[in-house]
């Protein structure tokens, strides 16, 4: 037989005041008085025949049993809220939750999405930045923004853009006893990499470019996202191998320059991504649409 869970309110005040060692605390939280707290509290211990709480003169602290007993009744209730918030999400039509690369949402997104929020005030968007694949059937994402070749079997996939692969630096390396002036002279600078599903750009470019690729004692830095990289040639530190999706912005802000005319179409490029049975809803239309707008402003 399972055994009869005790009060509801007992658990969450037991929770609440376990959280903030503090019945005043909880009595806050919970939008009831100090004395309600203390019974509640009283009358769970009463219902488990343990004692949860040590009162002290200075304060409060957990008996052996109310430790034992607090990180299951604190893990039951952050799902209980996890699953809340879940539930609420999937069935509001106005929150538009978009999974996205990191250096994508950075570089690419973030600065456009004041526009969009003022097209449409009535859809809250959410981001999550992230490399992983995302479940669209129990993440509590409605569109992603990915990287491919467009074949995501069981979703829809809408082209969004291209990349163009090209060098990109500080303006201050245009100048000085080292200055770029062709490609032969990136033998004397540092050349930032960046690891993944672009981890060959370097090398694609410089063997279009003519160039014989550096040796291995050559000075090279490597990050794992774009946008440290990017950040990284803005500060002067060295030449990026950039992509268009992610240094356009900085090149027309002076920012960065692209010190060679050389620029390789990407095999691949970015799309938006989404289940097919929820691909006409109207927020995801509205920010398709919007999207599509974007890449040709």
């Amino acid at each position: 037989m399972l055994t009869r869970l005790p009060s509801l309110n007992g658990l969450r005040a037991f929770e609440s005041a376990a959280r903030h060692m503090s019945f005043t605390k909880a009595a806050e939280e919970l939008n009831v008085t100090q004395t309600a707290v203390s019974h509640q509290i009283r009358r769970l211990e009463e219902e488990l025949g343990v004692r949860l709480f040590l009162r002290l003169k200075d304060g409060l602290a957990l008996s052996a049993e109310g430790q034992a007993y607090w990180p299951g009744v604190r893990l039951a209730f952050l799902e209980l809220r996890n699953a809340t918030e879940s539930l609420q999400a999937s069935s509001n039509n106005s929150v538009l939750t978009v999974s996205t690369l990191v250096s994508l949402a950075s570089k690419w997104l973030l600065p456009r999405l004041p526009s969009f929020r003022q097209a449409f005030a009535d859809i809250d968007v959410r981001i999550s930045a992230s490399t992983e694949l995302v479940d669209f059937r129990q993440g509590g994402i409605d569109a992603a923004i990915r990287y491919g070749n467009g074949d995501w079997p069981g979703l829809r996939a809408d082209w969004l853009m291209s990349d163009e692969i090209f060098p990109v630096c500080s303006p201050r390396l245009l100048s000085g006893p080292h200055a770029l002036q062709s490609p032969a002279d990136l033998r004397n600078h540092t050349l930032l990499h960046v690891s993944g599903l672009t981890a060959n750009d370097w090398r694609i470019w410089l063997d279009a470019a003519g160039q014989s690729q550096p040796s291995a004692k050559a000075p090279r830095l490597t990050f794992d996202l774009a946008m440290m990289a990017v950040q990284a040639a803005i500060d002067g530190q060295g030449v990026c191998i950039g992509r268009s999706t992610y240094v356009d912005d900085d090149i027309r802000a002076g920012r960065l320059v692209a010190p060679f005319a050389l620029r390789l179409k990407a095999d691949a490029g970015f799309y938006l991504v989404t289940p097919h049975e929820s691909a006409d809803s109207k927020k995801i239309v509205a920010f398709r649409n919007w999207l599509s707008d974007q890449v040709f402003v």
